[in-house]
């Protein structure tokens, strides 16, 4: 039986499309990647993202990407709990982002969300993935 990892070819798709400077990426639909969306987009990563639906009728989501002149804002993206290694952090265990230049992201019993409102919430979760 064949593992896919979405998320991992989600954030693939981000990452190739920003270093390749593209202005937007077109992928599928789910509201794992629409909450992760919505993160890139309040920590600034993203300049925006919308809903749409391709010629066959599927449901997609098109990100548009942010540029500081030449440069992405997206320097690194990293997946880190993978289908075949789980990694689950206590609210004080979870780990900081070159120093709190990044953000980390979790799903937790709360939803998904930063690792700075995991640990304010006193929650801790699965690590999905970094950014900075």
């Amino acid at each position: 039986m064949a593992v896919h990892d979405t998320i991992g070819d989600f954030l693939t798709i981000i990452r190739n499309a920003s270093s390749a400077r593209k202005e937007l990426a077109v992928t599928q639909h789910s509201k794992m990647r629409l909450a992760l969306l919505k993160i890139l987009k309040d920590e600034g990563y993203i300049s925006g993202y919308s809903e749409g639906e391709d010629e066959k009728g599927r449901k997609t989501l098109h990100i548009n990407f942010k540029y500081l002149g030449e440069t992405p804002a997206i320097t690194g993206i990293e997946r880190h709990s993978t289908p075949g290694r789980r990694l689950y952090y206590g609210a004080r265990e979870i780990p900081r982002v070159l120093g709190g230049l990044g953000v980390a992201i979790l799903t937790t019993s709360k939803g998904v969300m930063r690792a700075r409102e995991a640990r304010e919430n006193g929650v801790g979760g699965e690590l999905v993935c970094k950014v900075w």
